[in-house]
């Protein structure tokens, strides 16, 4: 019998960390990062990533590895995840996915086709356009050429927004130019036949803007400017939230008070546009947090290998 997976997700800043410690306490499980952002080392306070001492007490995976320089994709979190899926189940134990990005849930899950198209002349290009034009101009033209991919992505989105004008062009192009296949076939969840169930930790909002202002505070506490000086403005992962607040303020561009307003603001609207993509999730069980232990804990033990 194949041990099912559980996937839990929500907003920032909504409690998940703490909750599936808990979960994999209870439950013998490893947990598997779906965090686009926490992949990345030398970035611990901006990304909210598990610490050393919840590392320590459960095996993470797919925390912490990856240089902040380095682009990283849904397809290859999708082949990581289920690598590490498959090594946690070969142990004996269960495997439990935490994230907040929503994509990368859904295509592991097999609700999303990712595309197997590479082509490394219209990659060049784009990063060409991106150097001389806003963020909402590569936006504006993703629309214009594939709606269907525009609706699901912020203006702000860099990487996914330039990534899916790849596709779309390369998709014009047919079969001329440096088109490449990057997948064999379909790999997911349901590729494979692995049961899996998604939850969502729902916060209310006043409790949600509470916690957000704190994890702010902590994080400048904690060190987040030195953090974001280090990481620098060159590297890819600098476009997760609050690290371009913070490289305006050390660059003179604000005061500590707006830094903080801004940084509180930033991750309101990354909380809102998490719900906004969440409301559209297949499949997804909404778990209120007041009592997200206990209904997750029965949620768990009805998977295959965890009850």
């Amino acid at each position: 019998m194949t041990t099912g997976v559980l996937m839990l997700t929500g907003q920032t800043a909504a409690g998940k960390t703490a909750l599936a410690m808990q979960l994999a306490e209870r439950f013998d499980a490893e947990i598997v990062g779906a965090d686009s952002r926490q992949v990345y080392r030398d970035m611990p306070i901006g990304t909210a990533s598990p610490s050393p001492a919840e590392q320590a007490r459960v095996p993470h995976h797919l925390v912490g590895f990856l240089d902040p320089h380095e682009r990283y994709s849904a397809a290859r979190f999708v082949g990581d995840a289920l690598g590490a899926i498959d090594e946690i189940q070969a142990r004996g134990r269960r495997p439990l996915v935490v994230g907040g990005t929503g994509f990368y849930l859904r295509a592991l899950a097999g609700d999303v086709t990712l595309s197997p198209l590479r082509d490394d002349a219209l990659r060049a290009r784009l990063v060409h356009e991106a150097r001389v034009h806003t963020p909402a101009v590569l936006h504006e033209w993703l629309a214009a050429l594939a709606p269907h991919r525009a609706r699901g992505l912020a203006p702000g989105d860099h990487y996914r927004v330039a990534r899916a004008l790849e596709i779309a062009l390369a998709e014009r192009k047919g079969a001329e130019g440096t088109r490449e296949a990057v997948e064999t076939g379909p790999r997911s969840l349901r590729a494979f036949a692995i049961p899996f169930r998604k939850v969502y930790l729902e916060v209310d909002d006043a409790m949600l803007e509470g916690r957000i202002a704190a994890r702010i505070d902590g994080m400048l506490a904690a060190g987040f400017l030195e953090e974001a000086e280090r990481v620098g403005g060159t590297a890819v992962a600098a476009d997760a939230v609050g690290y371009r607040e913070a490289l305006a303020y050390l660059a003179g561009w604000s005061s500590l008070d707006e830094l903080r307003a801004a940084l509180v603001r930033a991750t309101r609207r990354y909380a809102k546009r998490q719900a906004t993509w969440f409301h559209r999730e297949p499949d997804l069980l909404r778990v209120p947090a007041e009592r997200a232990f206990e209904e997750l804990s029965a949620v768990a033990a009805a998977l295959p290998g965890w009850g």
